[in-house]
């Protein structure tokens, strides 16, 4: 049965694939491999436990599954070479395995989602590293 809470119908077995697709991506991606592996590690084991976390936030996000804690917005801010450049990548790439692992309906739905969530990292990382819209003062 469906989970009535959830922001739209998606199980955790897609949000599982959609996960262990995305960070195969990101793993290889010439950009942002580097940035994720500073802060992972280099083992699968690393990355095996990160994946577990980020798919843990998304039960939560989409499926309301208060399954992850953390505060995702105070680690991106901490690390420093994490740029607000990034995220158009980020989403590039996210957009791609989404397309291929769920119905067009369920992938642009998340799709939404991310891009509201990585707009206001964006925000924040901009404002961090004075890149942002320059203040009329």
């Amino acid at each position: 049965m469906p989970n009535p809470l959830a922001r739209f119908p998606v199980t955790e077995a897609q949000i599982d694939r959609v996960m262990i697709g995305f960070y195969t991506r990101v793993r290889r991606h010439p950009e942002l491999g580097p940035v994720f592996t500073a802060h992972i590690g280099d083992t699968d084991a690393e990355w095996d436990e990160h994946i577990a976390k980020i798919t843990r936030f998304w039960r939560n996000a989409i499926l309301r599954d208060p399954v992850y804690d953390g505060n995702p917005m105070q680690v991106h801010m901490q690390a420093q070479d994490v740029k607000a450049a990034h995220f158009t990548p980020w989403l590039g790439l996210f957009k791609e395995v989404l397309h291929r692992e769920l119905p067009e309906d369920m992938a642009q739905a998340w799709l939404l989602l991310a891009e509201r969530i990585a707009r206001g990292f964006k925000i924040q990382l901009q404002d961090r590293d004075g890149t942002g819209i320059p203040s009329l003062t």
